[in-house]
């Protein structure tokens, strides 16, 4: 099984069973997401370079205008999308074998988690992982040490507090707080300050 096998696989929502050929597959690419992601976490790089190696873990091209400050981590990396005029502070990790997908606009704080796999429940089939997307929309703030869950899609110009832990889908234009996270207030351009 190759890599194009996988993704299809995983875009589809199908299960990786725990001793198949694409969890053999699953792990080739984790190895080489954990050399990449050791090298940009090894020192100091510039920001060009930081582009770089973004582009060598997701395999496609990374806007001049996306910003991560590592350390940044990832066991997969070939299944992030990144828009335009994003930044990544430093310390999120992504699980992103399910697909993560970031609008333009978009500011990730600190230690952020996105998870986008769930092991099965049954302890037989523990080894199995089910993949589920998380889509964030364009214009999103997700504030530092959230955590955001598998299947999750985050509309536009949302605000995800910190510490949150996103559960469900998050409507466009609101403010969601909390473990699990609920909506607090919904936005407007003329929000008092």
């Amino acid at each position: 099984m190759g890599l194009n096998e996988l993704l299809d696989a995983l875009n589809a929502g199908h299960t990786i069973t725990g001793d198949s050929p694409l969890h053999e597959a699953m792990h080739r690419t984790s190895q080489q997401a954990l050399r990449i992601t050791g090298e940009l976490n090894s020192g100091y790089q510039e920001p060009a370079r930081v582009r770089e190696l973004l582009a060598q873990l997701t395999g496609k091209p990374v806007a001049e205008s996306v910003t991560v400050f590592p350390p940044f981590y990832t066991d997969f990396g070939r299944n992030i999308t990144l828009g335009e005029r994003i930044f990544i502070n430093s310390g999120c990790k992504f699980q992103d074998q399910g697909g993560v997908t970031i609008g333009d606009d978009c500011l990730i704080g600190h230690n952020t988690v996105i998870a986008t796999l769930n092991h099965d429940l049954a302890p037989s089939r523990r080894a199995d992982m089910h993949p589920a997307a998380v889509v964030i929309g364009r214009n999103v703030w997700i504030g530092s040490n959230a955590t955001i869950l598998p299947g999750v899609t985050i509309g536009d110009n949302a605000v995800v507090a910190a510490a949150s832990v996103v559960t469900k889908d998050v409507p466009a234009n609101s403010v969601v707080v909390g473990s699990p996270a609920r909506v607090a207030r919904l936005l407007t351009d003329t929000l008092e300050r």
